[in-house]
């Protein structure tokens, strides 16, 4: 006998579902549903705590693999709740960073272990909670969450956020820790409220982070300060932008380490940038270009924008002997934003004549300035070689442009301080 058409069909418990599937529903259920899972009924409180639930939230969020749990001798929701009990703010940005870390431990391992062993380990939340009340402002809990993980590194040589060399220059910023910080926390007037992140032993130079929206910077935003050597208030400080958030700065400096993006140099990282496409091949000699822009050698007012260049020459390893040659001379080409040119002609390179030979290779940094925010360079070497000394030919350069970094200028500007 057919069922009345007005009859409603029974409503659909989700309790009374066998346990297989109700535990595939589960598993689809972030952590705050699932614990929330655990007040609605007996039933419900018995299958969300089902270990291997807890598992996929302990990998996301805290990144604890099998060996970890193994000598803790925990079930995955006990080492879920204990770790969320001391890290659950910081849970939006935890794995992120850890990651950051545990990939640039691994890099930095196996090519600069000198620079591993000045990172401290990390600090408590009684700690960044000291540090918020000695300088009055809060800190941002992505920068708190990568203290959690590791304290920044000793004042050492060399520094974790890069290094620069030129001939009577040179840069290693160290990861300052959170009291050397601290103490460097700025109230003057152009820099209020600016937090040191990087310090550089040699230069002095730092890059700050504003922990408030004062004098022109957006909260969080990170960059190096820039004295305007044209406005007569001293506090006129402009301002190159190296990143909106800590996250960002922070990550996005670790990526470019760790896929190589900044060469490694006699043991410490370069940030030389190199465009992938800035390569060119003349014959067996292939020449490539890397650039670098310097913050503490430029200004925006007067406009003075300082580059630095990495060159690498070398020839196809099998290229035959009597291909060897020695380079005699230089030709550039130097275009800025505005479309003016200066050409420039000369004997070798920073003063030596190189001799390529299969396999080998040859490299050497220059640096240029431009009064516009951009320009690029182009040109060719002229070699001879060495088994028909009067044969000569041109290797040409690649065009490689040089772009400064946003920046801000001083809201101090050439006023007057009363």
């Amino acid at each position: 006998m057919a069922a009345p058409l007005d009859m409603e069909p029974a409503a659909l418990s989700l309790e009374l579902l066998p346990t297989d599937p109700l535990l595939l529903i589960l598993s689809f259920l972030d952590y705050r549903d699932l614990m929330s899972c655990c007040y609605l009924s007996r039933r419900l409180n018995q299958l969300s705590s089902h270990d291997p639930l807890w598992k996929r939230h302990c990998k996301k969020y805290w990144l604890i693999s099998d060996a970890e749990k193994s000598q803790r001798n925990q079930s995955w929701k006990a080492i879920f709740i204990s770790t969320y009990s001391d890290l659950g703010r910081y849970i939006q940005y935890y794995a992120t960073l850890k990651k950051a870390w545990d990939d640039l431990e691994k890099y930095l391992g196996q090519r600069c272990p000198r620079m591993i062993g000045s990172l401290k380990e990390s600090v408590r939340e009684e700690d960044l909670d000291a540090v918020e009340a000695q300088i009055g402002c809060k800190l941002p809990d992505d920068y708190r969450c990568s203290f959690r993980i590791h304290n920044g590194q000793k004042l050492v040589v060399p520094g974790l956020m890069g290094s620069m060399a030129l001939s009577n220059h040179y840069r290693s910023e160290d990861l300052l820790d959170i009291d050397t910080a601290a103490g460097g926390f700025q109230q003057r007037l152009g820099l209020k409220q600016c937090l040191p992140l990087t310090f550089c032993i040699h230069t002095g130079l730092s890059q700050y982070m504003a922990l408030e929206s004062v004098e022109g910077r957006n909260k969080y935003e990170i960059f190096y300060q820039c004295p305007d050597q044209m406005a007569r208030n001293p506090s006129a400080i402009d301002m190159f932008i190296t990143g909106t958030s800590y996250l960002e700065w922070f990550t996005s400096y670790v990526n470019k380490v760790v896929t190589g993006g900044y060469p490694i140099i006699r043991d410490q990282i370069f940030r030389y940038v190199h465009d992938k496409e800035c390569v060119a091949t003349t014959g067996d000699i292939t020449v490539s270009v890397s650039t670098s822009f310097l913050p503490e050698l430029s200004s925006v007012h007067p406009p003075h924008y300082f580059f630095t260049y990495r060159i690498r020459i070398e020839m196809s390893k099998d290229a035959l002997p009597e291909k060897a040659c020695q380079l005699d001379s230089r030709y550039w080409r130097i275009t800025n934003a505005k479309g003016d040119v200066e050409e420039v002609q000369g004997p070798g390179v920073v003063g030596e004549f190189p001799i390529i030979s299969p396999g080998r290779v040859y490299e050497y940094t220059s640096c240029t300035t431009f009064s516009t925010t951009s320009g690029y360079m182009e040109g060719y070497y002229t070699f001879h070689c060495l088994y028909y000394k009067d044969k000569f030919f041109n290797v040409t350069i690649p065009r490689f442009h040089m772009v400064c970094p946003t920046f801000k200028v001083s809201t101090a500007r050439m006023v007057i301080p009363i």
